[in-house]
């Protein structure tokens, strides 16, 4: 029998929220002409304070002309929503038309003359001379972030950039934290994917898209790049480009979003949130949680970023990593198959202490028996003596002195031949 009370929901919705007044809800309503009013007032009281911020960074005024631009910029944007032309997250839409709108207002001397602030070098007057359009060192972002869907863009933006609580974009898109959690962490990574994919649609010739893995793999696991790849960074900038973007992953995607959403003030606009101001920098309330079995270094020990931080023309030396890997493929290389014993070329580590086993080209200056058995506790590598006479393999073991002055004689035979 079917019990009397049904089944609360897993995640009982907060006080004063509604799924109905999400913004794609909203949006749709402004496409569909019904409920218009409460859709525009909702969007304002939402994303009007952002506009009017970066509208004030791109004037460097925070009077009445901020608010005038800011006010264009949604008439621009609800106009387009209107039409069903909308796309991507609504916050960077309209910091997109701000933008765009005190550009355009700065070319026109009618409008200089009533709004002196678009005369300023650090504001309108500057903005206007900056060249349009995405700089190519986050030409592969813009692309990755534009293919990403609206939600995936509202998640990265509202807790990178703006540095809310994941509580916000939740709302924002009409669903519970715990679903937007585990959607940041896949925006995220299609973020990164989509970096990935750009820079081997777009890499100017063969060898950039043979090296588009091995700059994604070190610097997702936190290692350092191989030597090759870093000969090729040096001289090509398109994949010096590219690995700084991608060492943005590991900390700093706040400011390669606003970098290549923005443009014009990212920083500034970035030091202007509400929230990055009163927690530091970091998101207000509980932080989106990440995996934590991997253990992750900081883009700033693998390249360095412009403007006086860091240096895209350093590369950090090869790492341990590297090195154990070039020990690995000389001894692959360099064993035979020929009862265990290394090819005349092979060059064997030792402990700390001992000699390497010299290539046919190459002799030691002296072999000691200290040597010869702290290669063999080291485990290093395994091989044989043999007499050049015999052929067979040498005895270490000599039961008299005789002995040994007879088997060191061989030995001396042996380095000399």
């Amino acid at each position: 029998m079917q019990s009397p009370n049904p089944p609360r929901p897993p995640y009982p919705p907060r006080p004063g929220w509604h799924p109905g007044d999400s913004d794609p809800h909203l949006i749709a309503r402004l496409a569909q002409g019904d409920g218009t009013g409460r859709a525009v007032a909702l969007l304002l009281a939402r994303h009007w304070p952002a506009a009017q911020d970066y509208a004030a960074v791109c004037l460097a005024d925070t009077g009445d002309s901020a608010r005038l631009v800011a006010a264009a910029a949604f008439h621009t944007v609800f106009a387009r929503l209107a039409d069903g032309h909308g796309g991507g997250a609504l916050r960077p839409q309209l910091l997109i038309a701000v933008r765009n709108t005190v550009r355009e207002w700065a070319g026109n001397e009618g409008l200089s003359a009533f709004l002196p602030e678009l005369r300023k070098t650090v504001g309108g007057r500057g903005l206007r001379a900056a060249r349009p359009g995405t700089p190519e060192r986050r030409q592969l972002a813009e692309r990755a972030f534009s293919l990403l869907p609206a939600a995936s863009q509202c998640l990265l933006w509202h807790t990178e950039v703006e540095a809310e609580p994941i509580s916000v974009p939740a709302a924002l898109l009409g669903v519970d934290d715990i679903t937007a959690t585990a959607g940041l962490e896949q925006a995220r990574e299609q973020f990164r994917a989509g970096c990935v994919r750009a820079h081997r649609e777009l890499a100017p010739t063969p060898e950039c898209r043979f090296y588009n893995r091995l700059l994604d793999v070190p610097l997702r696991r936190g290692g350092t790049l191989l030597p090759d790849v870093r000969r090729h960074l040096a001289h090509c900038r398109f994949c010096r480009h590219a690995a700084e973007q991608l060492s943005h992953f590991d900390g700093g995607l706040d400011a390669l979003l606003a970098e290549t959403v923005l443009g014009w003030g990212a920083h500034r606009y970035l030091g202007s949130r509400p929230a990055r101001t009163a927690s530091g920098g970091r998101p207000a309330g509980p932080a989106p949680t990440r995996p934590t079995g991997r253990h992750r270094t900081t883009s700033a020990g693998l390249l360095a970023l412009p403007g006086g931080r860091r240096s895209t023309a350093v590369l950090v030396g090869v790492g341990l990593t590297s090195l154990v890997l070039l020990a690995t493929v000389l001894v692959a290389k360099g064993w035979s198959d020929d009862n265990g014993v290394p090819a005349s070329r092979a060059t064997w580590g030792v402990p700390a202490g001992g000699t390497s086993s010299p290539g046919a080209d190459d002799r030691p200056p002296s072999a000691s028996p200290s040597a010869a058995s702290g290669a063999r506790s080291g485990e290093v590598a395994h091989g044989r003596l043999r007499s050049p006479e015999t052929g067979r393999c040498l005895d270490g073991r000599t039961p008299d002195a005789s002995g040994n002055a007879k088997a060191a004689a061989r030995l001396r035979d042996l380095c000399a031949s």
